[in-house]
This record gives C-alpha cells, sequence and structure tokens, in this order.
C-alpha cells in the first residue's frame, strides 16, 4: 500500500517554523530595546530638540520667557565661547596622561597576576577591584579630604618628611588622573586578565619551549594576543575620559585650578542649572557626543588587523573586478 504524498504538508508547515523562528529573539530583545529607547533615543532626541530653541523675554521682561527656534545658534554661541574650547583643551591634556598610564598600569598589573611567580591572586584581584565599587563621589570625597592641607594625614606626612607643605589641589589635573586610576585600574585590570586566561595554554607553553623567558613571552605572546581587549579598554576609556564630571565638580569648591567649566560637561551642567540657558547646555552636549561618536569610529578603524582592512577594501573592490572577469570571458566565449 503506497503511502500519502507528504510535499504539501511539508510546505504548509514551513511558514509556521519560519515565523516562529524569530518569535523568541523578539521577546528577549524586547525589554532592552525598550529600555534603550526610553532611556537613549528618547534623551538624546528631546536634547536635539531643545538644542534648536532658546528662550527669549517678550515686551520689557514682564510677559515672561517664550521658546524660539534658532536652528545652530546654539551650536555656534558654544563653538565660539572660550570656556566652551577649553573645556576640550582640558579633557585631551587628561586623556594623554591618563590612559596610557591607566593601560599600562592595569596591564602590568594583569600580567604580573598571570605569571606562574604570583601567590594569592584571588586576594590581590579583590583588592585592586575594590576600588572600583566605590561610587566616584564617595571616592572624590576621600581624596579631596586627603589632598586638603591641614587636615590630610597625606600632606602631613610629606611636611614632616621634606619640610614643605605641597599643595595638591593646587594643581587639579594630575590630582584628578589619580583619583581616576585609583577608581578604574583595578576594573581594567580584570579585563585584561580574563582575556590573559582565555588565551590557549599551548601556545604559552610552545613560546617556553622555544627558549623564550617571561618577559619575552609576555611582550611578544600574550600582548599580541590579546589585542581586542586592548582596543575595546582604550575605547571605553577615551568615551569615559569625554565625560569627565564627577571627580572635578567635587573638586571645585576646593581647588582654585577647578571652574565651573573646567570640562564640557560641566560648561553644559552650568549652563543649564546656574544660568537656565537650555538650549545652550543641549547643544553642548550634543557636540560632545558628536565627538566620542567619531572618535569611536576612528579608534576602531584604526586599530582593526591590517588583514580585516584588507578583506574590507577586496570586498569592495570585488563588484568591479568580477563585472570586467565576467566582460572578458563573455567576449572570449564570442
Amino acid at each position: 500500500m503506497a503511502s500519502p504524498p507528504l510535499g504539501p504538508r511539508s510546505s504548509a508547515a514551513r511558514p509556521v517554523v519560519r515565523r516562529g523562528r524569530y518569535r523568541a529573539p523578539a521577546l528577549l530583545l524586547a525589554p532592552f530595546l525598550l529600555l534603550f529607547t526610553a532611556c537613549t533615543l528618547v534623551p538624546v532626541g528631546y536634547a536635539v530638540h531643545l538644542s534648536l530653541f532658546a528662550e527669549r523675554r517678550s515686551g520689557l521682561g514682564f510677559g515672561g520667557t517664550r521658546s524660539v527656534f534658532t536652528g545652530l545658534g546654539n551650536y555656534t554661541r558654544a563653538l565660539h565661547d572660550p570656556a566652551f574650547r577649553a573645556g576640550f583643551a582640558t579633557t585631551a591634556q587628561y586623556c594623554l596622561l591618563y590612559i596610557p598610564l591607566m593601560v599600562a598600569l592595569a596591564l602590568a598589573l594583569a600580567l604580573l597576576l598571570d605569571s606562574a611567580l604570583a601567590r594569592a591572586r584571588r586576594f590581590f584581584q579583590l583588592a585592586l577591584f575594590l576600588p572600583h565599587a566605590v561610587p566616584g563621589i564617595i571616592a572624590a570625597l576621600v581624596w579631596m579630604y586627603l589632598y586638603t592641607p591641614g587636615i590630610s594625614p597625606v600632606v602631613d606626612a610629606l611636611h614632616a618628611t621634606t619640610g614643605s607643605r605641597p599643595d595638591l589641589l593646587g594643581h587639579p589635573l594630575p590630582s584628578v588622573v589619580n583619583i581616576a586610576l585609583w577608581e578604574w585600574t583595578g576594573y581594567n585590570m580584570v579585563i585584561f586578565y580574563a582575556a590573559l586566561q582565555a588565551l590557549p595554554r599551548e601556545v604559552l607553553e610552545a613560546a617556553v619551549v622555544d627558549g623564550a623567558g617571561a618577559l619575552r613571552t609576555a611582550l611578544g605572546v600574550k600582548i599580541p594576543l590579546i589585542r581586542s581587549s586592548l582596543v575595546m579598554v582604550g575605547l571605553f576609556t577615551i568615551i569615559g575620559s569625554l565625560q569627565l564630571f564627577t571627580e572635578p565638580m567635587i573638586l571645585h569648591g576646593s581647588s582654585s585650578g577647578v571652574v565651573s567649566t573646567w570640562t564640557p560637561n560641566m560648561y553644559a551642567y552650568t549652563a543649564a542649572f546656574e544660568r537656565g540657558d537650555y538650549g545652550l547646555a543641549a547643544a553642548a552636549s550634543v557636540l560632545l557626543a558628536l565627538l566620542a561618536a567619531v572618535l569611536s569610529l576612528v579608534v576602531t578603524r584604526a586599530t582593526r588587523p591590517r588583514d580585516a582592512r584588507t578583506r574590507d577594501t577586496r570586498g569592495r573592490r570585488a563588484p568591479g573586478r568580477t563585472g570586467r572577469r565576467a566582460g572578458t570571458e563573455s567576449g572570449a566565449a564570442a
């Protein structure tokens, strides 16, 4: 007895399988997409909207204020303000001093923990990571206490040792960099250490068999293999440096070198909550976000492996070559 054909039944079942294929991913991504839209896209859109308007007083100043569309007027005001440009110069100096020190220190600690000479690794991982668990405001307050002459045991110890009382708050940039190093070195050390632990052991054993010492293995084998982690840490650190706000804002009341517009974020805060110029503050924030996006793109493309960039270049040129080759083959066939 012949069995009934299965063609129509199988073809009818395929659309059901295809529709159900995307149901689980959609349900899993829905909470993230909702939170991302509510907490990121909507505030960014509202900031762009605010940046296009300015508050103007009507009449002789007795009729209240009204919103006036200014287009790119707020962006022009921000870019022509010397205080706003000085904030970017301060941030650039901060990045040049902080990023190399933090990456080098975190990488050195991770390599030390990954080496066979390290003892009590879990204890040192926890001890180095604990400063990151302290909120930034609390850390800035603690360090402001340690920087303040007269109440700081550190300043008193330096005065007893050297005979002079250093003014640590008089030079705000090294002081802020020191706070950021204390907060973020342990966090990035954990990232580097996890990447080192994921390296194939046979590669490291082959380097030892070839006669490479610990230093040569670290510089010639381990660091090149964790290139992606280095790029990620560098990219996130650049973005975080552009958002510098908490530490200098806490030191603002105690250090004469930290003015209210010391960084672009402090400039936006001052414009919004001290001068009430929300359009200017929104424009400064949008410009800062655009700079962060451009720097992220530049760092990502500049640090990509050479073979990946070569593949992309070949992929973009492939259609033209294929067309010329197809034309040549068709002409030869004719």
